[in-house]
């Protein structure tokens, strides 16, 4: 990364707002609010106040929480980094909710399983790897929605073992995941544009 530039991440996922933010050398930081209805209209001010005293033309690229969490929340990060990624002319990084949660909840090599209450009484799912000495993660099984019945199922018939971790609480915090998880990825050479970061919801907000 250059010299004085930043990654950004957003989790907005849930009711609490999760902020982080670092050049990856010696300035990290990040915060957790309790925002419930008042993300909308509150999530630009802390934004500003989050990053001073650095301004939006040293960040180099944003990460985004891109779900499985709340429809609206979700929603809202997303289009918050897109519109930044696009204004700013930087990469946008849309990073799994469980994958941050496994990153944060397992060591090198761990393969873990994460399970999240989903609307109408199933579960999203998803199963990853991490790298030795944690610089990455991989997808074993992409995140999807099951009912109880086809999870518990899924992880039944799975060969070899694993960790089961279930991503009820604390999700904001897992922000840190999200950026040092799009930090391996630019290290990669990847630069997505703020066109590819999209959400991912698992569920139609509303039972048709």
């Amino acid at each position: 990364m250059k010299v004085n530039k930043y990654g950004l991440a957003l989790h907005t996922t849930t009711p609490e707002l999760g902020l982080a933010m670092s050049d990856f050398d010696h300035d990290t930081r990040s915060q957790v609010w309790n925002l419930e209805r008042e993300m909308s209209s509150h999530l630009h001010q802390y934004l500003i106040d989050f990053i001073k005293p650095q301004r939006w033309k040293d960040m180099a690229f944003i990460a985004v929480a891109k779900g499985p969490g709340g429809f609206t929340g979700t929603r809202i990060g997303m289009v918050t980094a897109r519109t930044f990624g696009q204004q700013l002319d930087i990469p946008v990084f849309a990073v799994s909710t469980l994958a941050a949660f496994a990153f944060k909840n397992g060591t090198g090599g761990d393969i873990i399983a994460v399970q999240m209450p989903a609307q109408r009484g199933q579960v999203f799912g998803g199963v990853y790897q991490l790298a030795p000495s944690k610089m990455g993660i991989t997808t074993l099984l992409p995140d999807s929605v099951f009912t109880p019945e086809a999870w518990h199922s899924k992880l039944s018939s799975w060969e070899g073992s694993y960790n089961l971790v279930e991503a009820k609480f604390g999700l904001a915090a897992t922000v840190t995941s999200i950026l040092q998880l799009a930090y391996f990825d630019w290290e990669q050479g990847r630069r997505p544009n703020w066109s590819e970061a999209l959400p991912f919801y698992g569920q139609h907000p509303v039972h048709s």
